[in-house]
Protein backbone atom coordinates (compact mmCIF):
# COMPACT_ATOMS: atom_id res chain seq x y z
CA UNK A 1 0.00 0.00 0.00
CA UNK A 2 1.48 3.35 -1.00
CA UNK A 3 1.54 6.05 1.67
CA UNK A 4 -0.22 9.39 1.34
CA UNK A 5 1.35 12.31 3.25
CA UNK A 6 -0.54 12.84 6.49
CA UNK A 7 -2.29 9.48 6.32
CA UNK A 8 -1.60 6.67 8.83
CA UNK A 9 1.21 4.39 7.76
CA UNK A 10 1.17 1.83 10.57
CA UNK A 11 -1.03 0.44 13.30
CA UNK A 12 0.30 2.86 15.92
CA UNK A 13 -0.92 5.75 13.75
CA UNK A 14 -4.38 4.15 13.62
CA UNK A 15 -4.32 3.68 17.40
CA UNK A 16 -3.67 7.39 17.89
CA UNK A 17 -6.56 8.25 15.56
CA UNK A 18 -8.84 5.88 17.46
CA UNK A 19 -7.89 7.41 20.81
CA UNK A 20 -8.61 10.89 19.48
CA UNK A 21 -12.06 9.85 18.25
CA UNK A 22 -13.33 7.74 21.15
CA UNK A 23 -14.70 9.03 24.46
CA UNK A 24 -12.64 8.24 27.55
CA UNK A 25 -14.88 5.40 28.74
CA UNK A 26 -14.93 3.32 25.54
CA UNK A 27 -11.26 4.09 24.87
CA UNK A 28 -10.27 2.84 28.32
CA UNK A 29 -12.43 -0.25 27.92
CA UNK A 30 -10.79 -1.21 24.63
CA UNK A 31 -7.21 -0.13 25.38
CA UNK A 32 -6.89 -1.04 29.04
CA UNK A 33 -5.63 -4.10 30.82
CA UNK A 34 -5.89 -5.54 34.30
CA UNK A 35 -4.14 -4.30 37.43
CA UNK A 36 -0.90 -2.47 36.73
CA UNK A 37 -1.15 -3.51 33.07
CA UNK A 38 2.21 -5.28 33.24
CA UNK A 39 1.01 -8.15 31.07
CA UNK A 40 -0.66 -5.74 28.65
CA UNK A 41 2.68 -3.97 28.08
CA UNK A 42 4.73 -7.17 28.07
CA UNK A 43 2.57 -8.78 25.39
CA UNK A 44 3.89 -6.27 22.86
CA UNK A 45 7.41 -6.08 24.28
CA UNK A 46 7.89 -9.85 24.23
CA UNK A 47 7.75 -10.09 20.44
CA UNK A 48 10.62 -7.60 20.33
CA UNK A 49 12.74 -9.81 22.60
CA UNK A 50 12.98 -12.30 19.73
CA UNK A 51 15.18 -11.64 16.74
CA UNK A 52 14.59 -12.86 13.22
CA UNK A 53 17.34 -14.70 11.32
CA UNK A 54 17.04 -13.94 7.59
CA UNK A 55 18.46 -16.22 4.92
CA UNK A 56 19.84 -14.49 1.85
CA UNK A 57 20.16 -15.29 -1.84
CA UNK A 58 16.82 -17.05 -1.80
CA UNK A 59 14.49 -16.64 -4.77
CA UNK A 60 11.81 -14.32 -3.41
CA UNK A 61 10.42 -13.12 -6.74
CA UNK A 62 7.09 -14.69 -5.77
CA UNK A 63 5.76 -14.59 -2.20
CA UNK A 64 2.76 -16.64 -1.09
CA UNK A 65 1.40 -15.44 2.25
CA UNK A 66 -1.60 -17.79 2.20
CA UNK A 67 -2.26 -20.62 4.63
CA UNK A 68 -5.16 -22.49 6.19
CA UNK A 69 -6.58 -22.52 9.71
CA UNK A 70 -8.73 -25.55 10.54
CA UNK A 71 -8.91 -26.11 6.81
CA UNK A 72 -10.19 -22.57 6.21
CA UNK A 73 -8.10 -20.86 3.51
CA UNK A 74 -6.87 -17.38 4.39
CA UNK A 75 -4.83 -15.02 2.27
CA UNK A 76 -2.38 -14.33 5.10
CA UNK A 77 -1.87 -15.86 8.57
CA UNK A 78 -3.75 -13.19 10.52
CA UNK A 79 -7.35 -13.62 11.72
CA UNK A 80 -9.55 -11.01 13.40
CA UNK A 81 -9.90 -11.82 17.09
CA UNK A 82 -13.20 -11.49 18.95
CA UNK A 83 -13.68 -7.97 20.27
CA UNK A 84 -16.79 -6.94 22.21
CA UNK A 85 -19.14 -4.03 21.59
CA UNK A 86 -17.88 -2.97 18.18
CA UNK A 87 -20.76 -0.58 17.46
CA UNK A 88 -19.49 1.39 20.46
CA UNK A 89 -16.35 2.04 18.37
CA UNK A 90 -18.18 2.81 15.11
CA UNK A 91 -21.72 2.33 13.77
CA UNK A 92 -20.39 -0.14 11.17
CA UNK A 93 -19.76 -2.51 14.08
CA UNK A 94 -19.25 -6.23 13.65
CA UNK A 95 -20.87 -6.26 10.20
CA UNK A 96 -18.30 -3.79 8.91
CA UNK A 97 -15.49 -5.69 10.59
CA UNK A 98 -16.63 -8.94 8.96
CA UNK A 99 -16.78 -7.33 5.53
CA UNK A 100 -13.29 -5.86 6.07
CA UNK A 101 -11.93 -9.28 7.07
CA UNK A 102 -13.44 -10.81 3.94
CA UNK A 103 -12.03 -8.07 1.72
CA UNK A 104 -8.59 -8.62 3.26
CA UNK A 105 -8.90 -12.33 2.57
CA UNK A 106 -9.11 -13.61 6.11
CA UNK A 107 -11.56 -14.84 8.76
CA UNK A 108 -13.29 -13.03 11.61
CA UNK A 109 -14.20 -14.33 15.05
CA UNK A 110 -17.43 -12.83 16.44
CA UNK A 111 -17.67 -12.22 20.18
CA UNK A 112 -20.51 -13.42 22.38
CA UNK A 113 -20.61 -9.82 23.64
CA UNK A 114 -21.24 -8.52 20.15
CA UNK A 115 -23.61 -5.73 19.21
CA UNK A 116 -24.91 -7.84 16.32
CA UNK A 117 -26.25 -11.37 16.25
CA UNK A 118 -24.46 -14.15 14.38
CA UNK A 119 -27.29 -14.14 11.85
CA UNK A 120 -26.92 -10.41 11.24
CA UNK A 121 -23.17 -10.71 10.68
CA UNK A 122 -23.66 -13.69 8.39
CA UNK A 123 -26.20 -11.75 6.32
CA UNK A 124 -23.89 -8.71 6.12
CA UNK A 125 -20.78 -10.69 5.14
CA UNK A 126 -21.91 -14.02 3.67
CA UNK A 127 -18.63 -14.64 1.87
CA UNK A 128 -16.40 -14.01 4.91
CA UNK A 129 -15.14 -17.05 6.83
CA UNK A 130 -16.54 -16.64 10.34
CA UNK A 131 -15.87 -18.20 13.75
CA UNK A 132 -17.95 -17.69 16.87
CA UNK A 133 -16.41 -17.00 20.28
CA UNK A 134 -18.33 -18.58 23.15
CA UNK A 135 -18.66 -17.51 26.76
CA UNK A 136 -20.53 -20.29 28.53
CA UNK A 137 -23.21 -18.53 30.56
CA UNK A 138 -25.00 -19.82 33.63
CA UNK A 139 -28.12 -19.75 31.49
CA UNK A 140 -27.00 -22.47 29.12
CA UNK A 141 -30.10 -21.90 27.01
CA UNK A 142 -28.83 -18.46 25.98
CA UNK A 143 -25.45 -19.93 25.05
CA UNK A 144 -27.08 -22.80 23.17
CA UNK A 145 -29.28 -20.43 21.17
CA UNK A 146 -26.34 -18.29 20.10
CA UNK A 147 -24.24 -21.32 19.16
CA UNK A 148 -27.12 -22.87 17.22
CA UNK A 149 -27.66 -19.59 15.36
CA UNK A 150 -23.97 -19.31 14.51
CA UNK A 151 -23.78 -22.86 13.19
CA UNK A 152 -27.04 -22.52 11.26
CA UNK A 153 -25.76 -19.36 9.55
CA UNK A 154 -22.48 -20.84 8.40
CA UNK A 155 -19.94 -20.10 11.11
CA UNK A 156 -17.02 -22.49 10.62
CA UNK A 157 -15.80 -23.07 14.19
CA UNK A 158 -16.47 -22.32 17.85
CA UNK A 159 -13.87 -20.60 20.01
CA UNK A 160 -14.54 -21.28 23.69
CA UNK A 161 -12.92 -18.73 26.01
CA UNK A 162 -11.53 -20.60 29.01
CA UNK A 163 -9.62 -17.91 30.95
CA UNK A 164 -12.41 -15.55 31.96
CA UNK A 165 -14.73 -16.90 34.66
CA UNK A 166 -14.82 -13.32 35.92
CA UNK A 167 -13.47 -10.04 34.57
CA UNK A 168 -10.00 -9.04 35.64
CA UNK A 169 -9.57 -5.87 37.67
CA UNK A 170 -9.61 -3.32 34.87
CA UNK A 171 -8.87 -0.09 36.67
CA UNK A 172 -9.31 2.22 33.70
CA UNK A 173 -12.97 1.19 33.67
CA UNK A 174 -13.23 1.93 37.39
CA UNK A 175 -11.74 5.39 36.92
CA UNK A 176 -14.08 6.32 34.07
CA UNK A 177 -17.12 4.56 35.55
CA UNK A 178 -17.46 2.73 32.27
CA UNK A 179 -20.77 1.07 31.46
CA UNK A 180 -22.27 0.09 28.13
CA UNK A 181 -23.98 3.22 26.75
CA UNK A 182 -27.72 3.28 26.34
CA UNK A 183 -28.69 2.33 22.83
CA UNK A 184 -25.86 -0.16 22.40
CA UNK A 185 -27.57 -3.53 22.30
CA UNK A 186 -25.86 -6.81 23.17
CA UNK A 187 -28.18 -9.63 22.09
CA UNK A 188 -26.58 -12.21 24.39
CA UNK A 189 -26.97 -9.98 27.42
CA UNK A 190 -30.47 -8.85 26.58
CA UNK A 191 -31.48 -12.49 26.23
CA UNK A 192 -30.01 -13.28 29.64
CA UNK A 193 -31.14 -10.28 31.70
CA UNK A 194 -33.71 -8.48 29.57
CA UNK A 195 -31.71 -5.29 28.96
CA UNK A 196 -28.26 -4.16 27.95
CA UNK A 197 -27.74 -0.44 28.56
CA UNK A 198 -25.80 0.32 31.74
CA UNK A 199 -24.17 -3.10 31.99
CA UNK A 200 -20.60 -3.02 33.29
CA UNK A 201 -17.92 -5.58 32.40
CA UNK A 202 -18.34 -7.06 35.88
CA UNK A 203 -22.08 -7.19 35.30
CA UNK A 204 -21.66 -9.23 32.16
CA UNK A 205 -19.17 -11.64 33.68
CA UNK A 206 -21.54 -12.29 36.57
CA UNK A 207 -23.56 -14.19 33.94
CA UNK A 208 -20.65 -16.52 33.11
CA UNK A 209 -20.77 -20.06 34.52
CA UNK A 210 -18.13 -20.36 37.25
CA UNK A 211 -18.56 -24.13 37.44
CA UNK A 212 -17.24 -24.81 33.93
CA UNK A 213 -14.70 -27.68 33.77
CA UNK A 214 -12.85 -29.72 31.16
CA UNK A 215 -15.74 -32.19 31.26
CA UNK A 216 -18.07 -29.42 30.09
CA UNK A 217 -15.62 -28.43 27.37
CA UNK A 218 -15.50 -32.03 26.19
CA UNK A 219 -19.30 -32.13 26.00
CA UNK A 220 -19.33 -28.92 23.95
CA UNK A 221 -16.73 -30.32 21.57
CA UNK A 222 -18.50 -33.67 21.26
CA UNK A 223 -21.85 -32.02 20.53
CA UNK A 224 -20.51 -29.52 18.00
CA UNK A 225 -20.75 -30.22 14.25
CA UNK A 226 -17.90 -27.73 13.72
CA UNK A 227 -14.39 -27.68 15.21
CA UNK A 228 -14.00 -26.25 18.72
CA UNK A 229 -10.93 -24.33 19.87
CA UNK A 230 -9.87 -23.51 23.42
CA UNK A 231 -8.93 -19.83 23.75
CA UNK A 232 -6.99 -18.65 26.78
CA UNK A 233 -4.32 -21.32 27.12
CA UNK A 234 -1.38 -20.23 29.31
CA UNK A 235 0.49 -23.49 29.92
CA UNK A 236 1.61 -26.68 28.22
CA UNK A 237 -0.36 -28.65 30.79
CA UNK A 238 -3.67 -27.04 29.84
CA UNK A 239 -2.86 -27.32 26.15
CA UNK A 240 -2.52 -31.08 26.61
CA UNK A 241 -5.80 -31.21 28.53
CA UNK A 242 -7.54 -29.23 25.79
CA UNK A 243 -6.46 -31.72 23.14
CA UNK A 244 -7.39 -34.67 25.37
CA UNK A 245 -10.88 -33.20 25.81
CA UNK A 246 -11.60 -32.67 22.14
CA UNK A 247 -10.14 -29.31 21.14
CA UNK A 248 -9.44 -29.07 17.43
CA UNK A 249 -6.93 -26.33 18.19
CA UNK A 250 -5.71 -24.08 20.99
CA UNK A 251 -5.24 -20.33 21.15
CA UNK A 252 -2.41 -19.12 23.35
CA UNK A 253 -3.96 -16.01 24.86
CA UNK A 254 -4.04 -14.01 28.07
CA UNK A 255 -7.10 -12.04 26.98
CA UNK A 256 -4.98 -9.10 25.86
CA UNK A 257 -3.64 -8.61 29.38
CA UNK A 258 -7.17 -8.01 30.66
CA UNK A 259 -7.56 -10.91 33.08
CA UNK A 260 -4.80 -11.94 35.55
CA UNK A 261 -2.09 -9.29 35.53
CA UNK A 262 1.43 -10.62 35.89
CA UNK A 263 1.01 -13.71 33.71
CA UNK A 264 3.52 -14.36 30.97
CA UNK A 265 3.35 -12.65 27.63
CA UNK A 266 1.91 -14.89 24.95
CA UNK A 267 5.19 -14.86 23.01
CA UNK A 268 6.80 -16.41 26.08
CA UNK A 269 4.06 -19.04 26.48
CA UNK A 270 3.88 -20.04 22.83
CA UNK A 271 7.04 -22.22 22.59
CA UNK A 272 6.08 -24.56 25.44
CA UNK A 273 2.56 -25.00 24.05
CA UNK A 274 3.90 -25.76 20.57
CA UNK A 275 6.33 -28.26 22.03
CA UNK A 276 3.53 -29.95 23.99
CA UNK A 277 0.79 -30.19 21.36
CA UNK A 278 2.01 -28.67 18.11
CA UNK A 279 2.46 -32.05 16.50
CA UNK A 280 -1.15 -33.00 17.28
CA UNK A 281 -3.17 -29.85 16.77
CA UNK A 282 -3.06 -26.32 15.41
CA UNK A 283 -1.72 -23.67 17.77
CA UNK A 284 -2.75 -20.05 17.32
CA UNK A 285 -1.70 -17.03 19.37
CA UNK A 286 -2.87 -13.49 20.08
CA UNK A 287 -1.70 -10.61 22.24
CA UNK A 288 0.50 -7.62 21.47
CA UNK A 289 0.92 -8.25 17.74
CA UNK A 290 1.39 -4.88 16.10
CA UNK A 291 3.72 -5.55 13.16
CA UNK A 292 4.11 -8.01 10.36
CA UNK A 293 7.45 -8.96 11.91
CA UNK A 294 5.56 -10.01 15.06
CA UNK A 295 3.47 -12.31 12.87
CA UNK A 296 6.61 -13.81 11.35
CA UNK A 297 8.08 -14.34 14.81
CA UNK A 298 4.93 -16.15 15.94
CA UNK A 299 5.03 -18.40 12.89
CA UNK A 300 8.72 -19.14 13.46
CA UNK A 301 7.90 -20.12 17.06
CA UNK A 302 5.37 -22.63 15.74
CA UNK A 303 2.03 -20.83 15.53
CA UNK A 304 -0.26 -21.73 12.65
CA UNK A 305 -1.55 -18.16 12.54
CA UNK A 306 -2.19 -15.20 14.82
CA UNK A 307 -5.28 -13.26 15.82
CA UNK A 308 -5.41 -9.49 16.23
CA UNK A 309 -8.09 -7.68 18.17
CA UNK A 310 -7.15 -4.13 19.10
CA UNK A 311 -5.35 -3.31 15.81
CA UNK A 312 -8.44 -4.15 13.76
CA UNK A 313 -10.61 -2.31 16.29
CA UNK A 314 -8.43 0.82 16.02
CA UNK A 315 -9.00 0.77 12.30
CA UNK A 316 -12.74 0.41 12.78
CA UNK A 317 -12.83 3.27 15.29
CA UNK A 318 -10.72 5.50 13.06
CA UNK A 319 -12.58 4.89 9.82
CA UNK A 320 -15.32 2.29 10.05
CA UNK A 321 -15.22 -0.68 7.69
CA UNK A 322 -12.66 1.04 5.46
CA UNK A 323 -10.44 1.73 8.46
CA UNK A 324 -10.60 -1.88 9.60
CA UNK A 325 -9.65 -3.00 6.10
CA UNK A 326 -6.77 -0.53 6.13
CA UNK A 327 -5.46 -2.00 9.39
CA UNK A 328 -5.60 -5.54 8.05
CA UNK A 329 -4.06 -4.53 4.74
CA UNK A 330 -1.19 -2.82 6.57
CA UNK A 331 -0.45 -6.07 8.38
CA UNK A 332 -0.80 -8.15 5.22
CA UNK A 333 1.63 -5.91 3.35
CA UNK A 334 4.10 -6.00 6.24
CA UNK A 335 3.91 -9.80 6.35
CA UNK A 336 4.58 -10.04 2.61
CA UNK A 337 7.55 -7.67 2.76
CA UNK A 338 8.87 -9.41 5.86
CA UNK A 339 8.75 -12.82 4.19
CA UNK A 340 10.67 -11.45 1.23
CA UNK A 341 13.36 -10.00 3.49
CA UNK A 342 13.43 -13.11 5.68
CA UNK A 343 14.04 -15.30 2.65
CA UNK A 344 10.89 -17.41 3.03
CA UNK A 345 8.76 -17.48 -0.13
CA UNK A 346 5.95 -19.43 1.57
CA UNK A 347 4.50 -19.52 5.06
CA UNK A 348 5.44 -23.19 5.40
CA UNK A 349 9.11 -22.27 4.97
CA UNK A 350 9.12 -20.12 8.13
CA UNK A 351 10.67 -22.34 10.80
CA UNK A 352 12.24 -22.23 14.25
CA UNK A 353 15.57 -21.67 12.50
CA UNK A 354 14.36 -18.19 11.56
CA UNK A 355 14.10 -16.85 15.13
CA UNK A 356 16.40 -16.63 18.13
Amino acid sequence: MSAVPGEPVNLLDLERLAEARLPAGPWGYYAGGAGDERTLADNAAAWGRRHLRPRVLVDVETIDTSTTVLGIPVRFPVLVAPVALQKMAHPDGEAGMARAAGAAGTAMCLSTIATSTPAEVAAAAPDTARLFQVYVLRDRGVTRNLVDQAIATGFRALVVTVDAPRAGRRERDLRTGFAVPEGIDMPAVSAAVGHTGGITPEGFFSLVDLSLTWADFENIAADSPVPVLAKGIHTAEDAVLAVEHGAAGVIVSNHGGRQLDGVQATADILPEVVQAVGARTEVLVDGGIRRGTDVLTALALGARAVLVGRPALWGLAAGGEAGALRALTMLRDEVELGMRLLGTPTVAQITRAHVV
